[in-house]
């Protein structure tokens, strides 16, 4: 079954383009292309769009407004949404991750980066750009960290703390599994019982809470 895409983004010239591009994608059609942020939710919902690469600065409504109506805390049925920025909008990324965007890529990734982005994200797997994991989310998450939520560890394991922090650090699950010496299946159940008993939707999500928390801070290490 194919994956059904909207593109958002206010400039033609980038929502043509992909859009030639993903016809050499036999599972991925795009259902649609939205220029701004209002339409972006309208034709999500119309269209029965599985995934929206949103951009953040679009006109009438953002990126970040539109990422909140359509997978922010509850939205009845999320739609996965996965965020294209640039580093000059650095600032609004943690916004978008915070609202329920499933994930954020640079916009100068490579086409079949993006297109393995978003088969990840429709798969439930939440994805960042992995050049700005540590510098991108530490930074952000650091600057107003709250405890609110941080009562939802306490429903976590001992190793799945471990796990979770590894996880917010940028590590994959390959490379949690050398670091705790155990198999990689492993830590993937792990990872799926840390989402499952913090009501989380992604491994992006996972991230966030790990540093709103406090349990990972930004700086070294």
């Amino acid at each position: 079954m194919s994956i059904r895409l909207l593109l958002a983004d206010d400039q033609a010239v980038f929502r043509r383009g992909f859009r030639a591009l993903a016809e050499d994608e036999a599972d991925i059609e795009v259902v649609g292309e939205a220029v701004d942020g209002a339409q972006a939710v309208d034709l999500a919902r119309r269209r029965r769009a599985d995934v929206v690469l949103m951009d953040i600065r679009m006109p009438r409504m953002d990126g970040l407004e539109a990422t909140r109506r359509l997978a922010g805390p509850g939205v009845a049925d999320p739609v996965d949404v996965l965020v294209l920025t640039t580093f000059d909008a650095d600032e609004h990324v943690f916004g978008a991750l915070s609202a329920g965007a499933s994930g954020f890529l640079l916009k100068d990734a490579e086409p079949d980066v993006i297109f393995g982005a978003i088969r990840a994200v429709s798969r439930g797997h939440g994805l960042i750009a992995p050049e700005v994991t540590r510098r991108l989310i530490a930074r952000f998450a650091a600057v107003s960290p709250t405890g609110d939520r941080r009562a939802l560890l306490d429903e976590l394991t001992a190793r799945e703390v471990e796990v979770l922090v590894l996880l917010a650090r940028g590590l994959s699950n390959a490379d949690i599994a050398a670091s705790l010496h155990l198999e990689e299946a492993t830590i993937k159940g792990h990872v799926s019982r840390v989402l499952g008993k913090l009501g989380l939707r992604s491994r992006v999500q996972a991230v966030i809470l790990a540093y709103e928390t406090g349990l990972v801070s930004a700086g070294p290490g």
